[in-house]
């Protein structure tokens, strides 16, 4: 008995020792640094996932510029609008669920707590809002006066989408001639009440409940990136006009109002949204299970067509396509249209590029926004992408 059970043992020692070993990912911060060095940025990580597997990573700079205190690759950066594929994916779940349509409408799902609503907004549909064509604009004035007020103090996230939307309730959405495309964060912020209110539960536990903790993203959250009193992550930056450059690491002013979670809250490692962008990239091809492989394909679809806008602020798509959470991008230096999108809070920078055929995904972070966050950002995303497809 005693030398069977040595037998057993021995075996599965030798299977240990000759399982096929998993390589190590090529290691980034060579090609980073200089990259860091060249725009001036506090921080630059990036990372490269191939048929599910993280193939290359890297993390450079400071947390807080001039702190000394360097970022490691399990530090946490904050994703701006690279949030709203992951609100789309929320309102995909309760499609296949049957609690929501793509056609579900403003009214018929929230338009009762909203008396007195235009019938024009009533009308606009879910897959409107999360395609960017509901003839919603982009922040306006009046907007970023319903998003920045007192009303901080007083109501939570969901209470505050609510008066936000309430205030708006009786403005006629104008589809512009040629594209009906407008980069709408209010559009998200009333898609997310939608999903709020065809769940039952908030947007802020949704999205933890049924994506952070299912695909084991354990750095995920929401809101400014860095603990209260510890620079325990890659804090916010401001660059102002003169040049100098804010660290913003805690309170209000690291980050958008909290009812805005919808439109751009999260943060992650760079490793994990690697892993966020692979799960994408395998479109259903491997678990877990979240979704069926036709909804991966409605969110990855084009569902309007973007206008070439120049000088487009970084954050915010320039051209091509857009799908549910995602643009749809042709490149210069890409054989094909890619899956793409980039967010920032202005204080932050995340790119995320999703190529569905080769199962291949480049995402690529840095702690300060602005046009030398974008170009350096973009840089490395070509580079990577280039080299690993």
């Amino acid at each position: 008995m005693r030398l069977t059970s040595l037998r057993l043992a021995v075996s599965a020692l030798l299977a240990l020792l000759s399982a096929p070993v998993a390589a190590a990912p090529d290691a980034l911060d060579a090609t980073l640094e200089p990259v860091r060095a060249e725009h001036q940025l506090p921080a630059l990580a990036a990372a490269v996932v191939k048929g599910g597997e993280i193939v290359a990573a890297g993390a450079v700079g400071e947390r807080a510029l001039g702190s000394g205190i360097a970022v490691t690759i399990d530090d946490r950066f904050h994703l701006g609008s690279d949030t709203k594929a992951m609100t789309a994916t929320l309102a995909a779940m309760l499609v296949e669920e049957g609690r929501l349509r793509w056609s579900s409408t403003v009214g018929e799902t929230i338009g009762a707590a909203f008396p007195g609503m235009v019938p024009e907004l009533a009308a606009v549909t879910l897959e409107q809002l999360l395609s960017h064509s509901s003839g919603i604009p982009g922040d306006t004035a009046e907007m970023m006066n319903l998003y920045f007020n007192v009303d901080a103090f007083d109501h939570g996230p969901s209470a505050r989408r609510l008066r936000v939307i309430d205030a708006w309730k009786t403005k006629v959405p104008v589809k512009p001639a040629g594209s009906p495309f407008q980069y709408s964060n209010l559009g998200y912020l009333i898609a997310g009440t939608m999903i709020e209110a065809a769940s039952g539960h908030p947007w802020e536990r949704l999205i933890r409940d049924r994506l952070f903790d299912p695909l084991g993203l354990a750095t995920a959250g929401l809101g400014s990136t860095v603990t209260l009193g510890r620079l325990d992550a890659a804090a916010a930056h401001m660059r102002g006009p003169d040049g100098s450059v804010t660290v913003r690491a805690w309170g209000i002013a690291a980050d958008a109002p909290p009812m805005l979670g919808p439109t751009g809250g999260a943060h992650m490692s760079v490793l994990d949204f690697a892993r966020w962008a692979g799960w994408n990239a395998g479109e259903g091809r491997r678990g877990p299970a979240l979704l069926k492989p036709e909804s991966f394909r409605t969110l990855h679809a084009v569902h309007t067509r973007t206008p070439p806008r120049p000088n487009a602020p970084p954050g915010t798509p320039d051209a091509g396509g857009y799908g549910l959470g995602w643009g749809v991008v042709a490149f210069p230096w890409s054989d094909r249209p890619l899956l793409a999108h980039n967010g920032s809070n202005g204080m932050n920078l995340a790119k995320i590029l999703v190529d569905t055929e080769r199962d291949l995904a480049v995402v690529v972070l840095t702690n300060i926004g602005g046009k030398a966050a974008d170009d350096g950002a973009s840089a490395v995303q070509q580079a990577l992408y280039e080299r690993y497809r």
